[in-house]
């Protein structure tokens, strides 16, 4: 899944206007995405929301222009974006609340039956994700989270549901780590998992870079994730990711499973 962000303030410093957007997703594709994931609201520690209105006014003319050319998600966390992105072509939402925020969100995708993306994070505002990191044990309050609220979309209709344990999202260095050890144990409970380690600031954390600069961190997660089982892999660098998981799966003797 190649991540597409048409904001000015995204953390990875890949935020694009309209037009430069839809020539990233172009070249996304062309290095070799199954999916992209595009968004119009930064959810970056200390973001600056955006209204409804401005972040319709950013996703919708991308999804229109690439959406003929491969599936979309639409990832916000906003009811009426989701509704106007699935009209406008795409196929999945996917929401860093696991549709909390919105009240109507529940609604807007049992209707549309499309799949979902749900993730953990401690609240439902970016901005003060990282104050809330207070767990007693953050392998099973994410499981158990995730899993509960997997229960609870299904009661509203919504059956196609994919899990993601949000790495970076109100946790600390070491439980993005415990996190990413439990990948099987997540991936053991039966539905597909999303992982979104790319440029995240733990590699940073272990290894110091610049974000530009974690592409080897990232790719290293990748491969963690692969090893896992996991169903997707969200990333910035698709064509990197695509060479490193033909090398894993080769030396594993086996086709590319993330």
């Amino acid at each position: 899944m190649g991540i597409l962000n048409v904001t000015p303030d995204s953390f990875s410093g890949d935020g694009r206007p309209v037009e430069a957007a839809i020539l990233r997703g172009r070249a996304l594709i062309a290095a070799g995405a199954d999916m992209l994931d595009i968004g119009g609201e930064s959810t970056r520690p200390g973001m600056t929301p955006v209204t409804v209105a401005e972040e319709i006014a950013r996703v919708v003319p991308v999804i229109q222009a690439l959406a003929p050319l491969i599936p979309i998600s639409i990832d916000t966390r906003n009811a009426a974006t989701m509704a106007a992105g699935l009209s406008a072509g795409a196929r999945v939402v996917n929401d860093v609340t696991a549709l909390r925020h919105d009240p109507a969100a529940l609604e807007v995708v049992a209707q549309s039956g499309c799949p979902v993306i749900i993730m953990h994070m401690p609240g439902t505002d970016p901005r003060h994700m990282q104050a809330q990191t207070a767990y007693t044990d953050v392998v099973a309050e994410v499981r158990d989270f995730l899993l509960t609220r997997a229960k609870t979309l299904r009661q509203a209709g919504i059956c196609d549901i994919c899990l993601d344990p949000g790495i970076g999202f109100g946790k600390t260095l070491p439980q993005n780590l415990a996190l990413l050890r439990a990948l099987p144990a997540l991936v053991a409970q039966g539905l597909p998992v999303l992982l979104g380690a790319s440029r995240k600031s733990f590699i940073s954390g272990i290894s110091p870079a610049p974000v530009e600069q974690r592409l080897p961190g990232s790719l290293a997660a990748a491969l963690a994730g692969a090893d896992a089982g996991v169903a997707w892999l969200r990333v910035h660098d698709v064509a990197e990711t695509r060479q490193a998981l033909a090398v894993w799966a080769a030396i594993h003797g086996a086709g590319e499973t993330a």
